[in-house]
């Protein structure tokens, strides 16, 4: 016999910790919205019975203001049949009333999972849990009691409608509000100081000259090149110590040796994420990013960037529209993820002395092109409604979890794909059409990719090799620092030339897995018109930048002077788009949301509708 069970709730509610927890998985949590942005399903045995557990995104309404709400409820209302775990804060359980009154009528078997309870009692709530579970005649239990029991029993039961017509003296609000960090970090000049401080530091920590990640980066570099590398000049076969000292060990290398900063990078947005600074970070930056067609729940994303191109595209979903959504695909490429880093510090030496400086250069003018493409798709945004997320310190188990699995996830690419990719490499350009052993200017791999090596000439580097490594980031960012090491150790070419490949591999189209998460949302035709138009734009932009850097440094100022005369154009063609921000409403979810009177009637029933709560409910208008 098999039952389909359903996880539904408010987002942050922890709904996928249940989730994780009850069918073993392992679905990514957060302390922010976006985390769950589809229906994640998982088959398990309880007792005689087969079940599938489905991980829904999180709801703040029936009618789905988001698109990761709509696909929620289109989900909910699909599967009529099936049972449903309701998941809510204790501090959040009046506000969960609607969502279980509406998706019970016409009756489920159903239970309510209580979550966050010690939080809330210290807040001096109180919730009779046995009186709560007379009064809607479903089981109620606590997180941190036994669920599944509970579930089993559920499932063997009866259908129910459940009616919250009167809580009584079951429940007692907790006392919340702001607190002085609170007020302090939402203010927006201290605000974004410290946020910049912060990325700044990890910047630092990361990149900076005896500094944590750059200690660690030269320890795995000379782990692969004194210690593993003494063994392999010791193989007698010239061919099999080829393939393991230049095609394995060299090229691996020089990939594997930027784990140690990699991880550095994901600390600190696991941090963010975890300390529930993410939210607080999108109020802050709603009303710049209004400015560019935005809303503030494109920082999740945009912040995801830094970590992972493919991951940030699927937290799009919960953007509020597709238009929206289509920008934000379009301005994250150029988010410079944790993948093109081993490229970036491989060229860097050419170019900069420090490599601090050439990896902040080179983020920093990413996220100024991800502006300026931002501004040119800019459109009408609807208002920002979020909550803020709980400030807590970062659980040290879930933080190390959390980046371990990032570790893993780097480590089985860098072992497979990469690895053969590499392997396949130096057989390619090793042996010629004859599959004799030649040396690397008369390999298959010089003659093929020579025929392509006119797209770098005007860049100072009409070099198959260049080609190459350009074609390989293409399927993985990876690939081109460990073609970079097995092919010339240290970067060869001068600095204007090294900018610009550098400028060329920041703003080419993504990743394959990048390339399928976007053809996932908007549609392979779209997906594939996306990397096309970013690959040549890319290399015309790494022309320009040769050229500037050629001529004199003084030219690179023609770049954003042409910048800003075309955005001059377009905002005389786009005048009457132009959307101003009017004021930004603050209130605690108790008291409702204040939305003006001007607002669209919509609005000011969505605001009339929203109630409950402990965290700090935002709207902008």
């Amino acid at each position: 016999m098999q039952d389909v069970v359903l996880f539904v709730g408010n987002p942050n509610a922890g709904k996928s910790t249940l989730f994780n927890r009850l069918a073993h998985g392992h679905a990514r949590v957060g302390n922010w919205h976006g985390v769950t942005v589809d229906a994640l399903e998982k088959r398990v045995k309880m007792g005689e019975r087969e079940v599938t557990f489905v991980d829904l995104p999180g709801l703040y309404g029936t009618e789905g203001r988001t698109m990761e709400e709509k696909s929620a409820r289109a989900y909910i209302q699909g599967h009529p049949h099936a049972a449903v775990v309701f998941v809510a804060e204790c501090a959040m359980l009046p506000r969960a009333r609607t969502l279980i009154e509406t998706f019970t009528r016409g009756g489920r078997r159903c239970m309510l999972v209580l979550t966050k309870r010690r939080r809330f009692e210290r807040q001096g709530g109180k919730l009779d849990r046995a009186a709560l579970e007379t009064r809607l005649k479903i089981p109620v239990v606590y997180a941190e009691e036994d669920v599944g029991s509970a579930l089993e029993k559920m499932l063997k039961g009866s259908v129910s409608e459940v009616s919250f017509a009167d809580m009584g003296a079951t429940f007692v609000p907790a006392k919340v509000g702001l607190g002085r960090f609170d007020r302090l970090i939402t203010n927006s000049f201290f605000g974004l100081f410290f946020f910049a401080v912060c990325l700044l530091s990890a910047f630092y920590l990361t990149f900076g000259a005896h500094m944590p990640g750059e200690l660690m980066k030269e320890g795995v570099e000379k782990f692969f090149s004194e210690f593993l590398g003494g063994f392999a000049e010791k193989i007698p076969s010239p061919v099999i110590r080829s393939l393991v000292a230049e095609g394995i060990l060299q090229s691996l290398g020089g990939v594997l040796c930027f784990l140690p900063q990699i991880a550095l990078l994901h600390l600190f947005l696991i941090l963010l994420e975890e300390s529930g600074l993410m939210s607080r970070l999108a109020f802050l930056t709603d009303g710049a990013l209004k400015k560019l067609g935005l809303s503030g729940r494109a920082v999740f994303s945009l912040v995801m960037g830094f970590g992972c191109t493919a991951a940030a595209v699927t937290t799009t979903r919960g953007l509020d529209d597709r238009e929206m959504q289509r920008r934000v695909i379009l301005c994250l490429p150029y988010i410079s993820c944790s993948a093109k880093l081993p490229v970036y510090l491989s060229l860097a030496a050419s170019f900069f002395e420090n490599a601090f400086l050439a990896a902040l250069v080179l983020y920093m003018v990413g996220v100024f092109i991800a502006i300026i493409v931002a501004l040119f798709l800019r459109g009408k945004t609807p208002p920002l409604v979020l909550e803020f997320a709980p400030l807590q310190i970062p659980q040290p188990f879930f933080v190390a979890k959390s980046l371990l699995f990032q570790i893993k996830q780097f480590i089985m690419k860098v072992s497979t794909v990469i690895l053969a990719f590499l392997i396949a490499t130096w057989l390619l350009s090793s042996f010629d059409f004859s599959f004799s052993l030649a040396a690397h200017e008369n390999s298959m791999l010089a003659v093929i990719c020579g025929k392509l090596s006119f797209l770098f000439a005007p860049i100072g580097m009409n070099d198959w090799r260049i080609t190459y490594a350009a074609l390989s980031g293409l399927i993985a960012k990876e690939n081109v620092a460990g073609a970079i090491a097995m092919f010339y150790g240290a970067f060869p070419y001068p600095a204007a030339s090294a900018f610009s490949f550098a400028i060329f591999m920041l703003t080419c189209s993504p990743c394959v897995s990048a390339i399928a998460a976007t053809a996932r949302e908007v549609g392979k035709k779209r997906a594939v018109l996306y990397a096309a138009a970013q690959t040549a734009s890319a290399l015309l932009l790494c022309y320009l930048v040769y050229f500037c850097l050629t001529f004199g440094a003084f030219t690179l100022f023609a770049l954003p002077v042409l910048a800003a005369a075309l955005l001059l154009v377009h905002e005389k063609v786009h005048r009457n788009d132009e959307y101003h921000p009017q004021r930004i409403h603050r209130r605690h979810l108790r008291t409702g949301v204040d939305v003006p009177a001007h607002a669209p009637e919509a609005e000011r029933r969505e605001g009339e509708r929203r109630e409950g709560g402990d965290g700090l409910h935002v709207e902008t208008v």
